[in-house]
């Protein structure tokens, strides 16, 4: 009779040998699985026919719930028909296909508005794929993101032809939720951008910097702006449009530091028309932009003038506002007298 040491000793090694010869086993894969809800509106993106909102919730790893909401194609709900979906009610199977893995999806349509429960397989190909151009492999939760970034293989092979550094699989993750499409990438790309990292490209698109606005700031004759610069005047609202307008009311070809104080400033198209009504024309930005920090508005100078202070100057406004010398007051010490 064998003794319980003896057992536990071939156990052992039949375990070892096991391990020896197993492959090991990837992080993520075709068994990785990601559960939750999702709705589709057809009825709110109507004046875009081939697009559709869609949002998902679903529990994280890590505990917790999260959601998506964004645009996706009509044709990447594969399995659902324009009767099933405007009918008066029914069941529905239906499936969105990413390279990173599938979202197969059931539940309820009516009037184009739908909802029910997603079940997420990721592609164990895709994992595979990621390892063969060097990245590590995802797990769970990153390989489901990646599917919900549309993080496809195109995309990641653009990243590098376009110069990018290879980044972790972290930053593959970014690159989708923030938006960085394939497409993003080739018009920043053949407008002369191609930011070197992640995190740069992820900030443009996050700053609201499209291809078109590059374009039409380009065609406007900022040519040689860097990504920085890109990103700061869009966030201090200089579009085409304020470039065009201040060109129009007097300023142009101001270089665009001087566009972003004129915006930082108050200084608008607007108010230069208003000062040239005024009598106040040509006025060079820092003379505008010390009315407007001195409150010297159109309403200010016209009470001034019609005080009696017709020929004042621009610099005297500015002391008369500094020193609470207001229509107010000038009509008070004329009433005293």
């Amino acid at each position: 009779m064998r003794t319980l040491a003896g057992i536990a000793s071939t156990l052992l090694v039949c375990l070892v040998a096991v391990l020896a010869v197993s492959p090991s086993l990837p992080t993520a894969g075709a068994q990785s699985r990601f559960e939750g809800q999702w709705i589709i509106d057809f009825n709110r993106l109507k004046p875009v026919a081939d697009r559709v909102q869609l949002s998902l919730q679903w529990e994280s790893e890590k505990g917790g719930s999260s959601n998506s909401s964004h645009t996706i194609l009509r044709d990447q709900l594969q399995g659902l028909s324009e009767a099933q979906v405007m009918g008066s009610g029914g069941t529905v199977q239906f499936q969105i296909k990413r390279d990173a893995g599938a979202f197969n999806c059931e539940g309820w349509f009516r009037d184009g508005k739908g909802s029910g429960h997603f079940t997420f397989v990721g592609s164990q190909s895709y994992v595979s794929d990621l390892r063969g151009r060097g990245y590590e492999a995802p797990t769970d939760e990153q390989l489901f993101r990646l599917g919900l970034g549309d993080v496809s293989l195109a995309l990641v092979d653009e990243l590098k032809s376009q110069g990018y550094e290879r980044s972790g699989i972290d930053q593959l993750v970014r690159v989708g939720t923030h938006g960085v499409s394939i497409k993003y990438l080739r018009e920043l790309g053949a407008l002369g951008y191609h930011m070197g990292t992640v995190e740069k490209v992820v900030r443009m698109r996050d700053h609201g910097v499209t291809p078109d606005y590059v374009r039409e700031l380009q065609s406007a004759g900022y040519r040689e702006m860097s990504a920085e610069d890109l990103v700061r005047s869009r966030d201090h609202g200089v579009t085409p449009d304020f470039v065009r307008e201040m060109a129009e009311a007097g300023l142009k070809e101001l270089p665009m530091e001087q566009l972003v104080r004129a915006r930082d400033h108050g200084v608008t198209p607007d108010f230069i028309r208003e000062a040239r009504e005024l009598g106040y024309a040509n006025l060079p930005l820092e003379s505008l932009v010390r009315m407007r920090d001195h409150g010297v508005t159109s309403e200010f100078v016209k009470g001034i003038k019609q005080a009696g202070f017709e020929s004042i100057s621009l610099e005297e406004l500015v002391r008369c506002r500094d020193h609470g010398v207001t229509p107010g007051y000038i009509q008070k010490l004329r009433t005293r007298g």
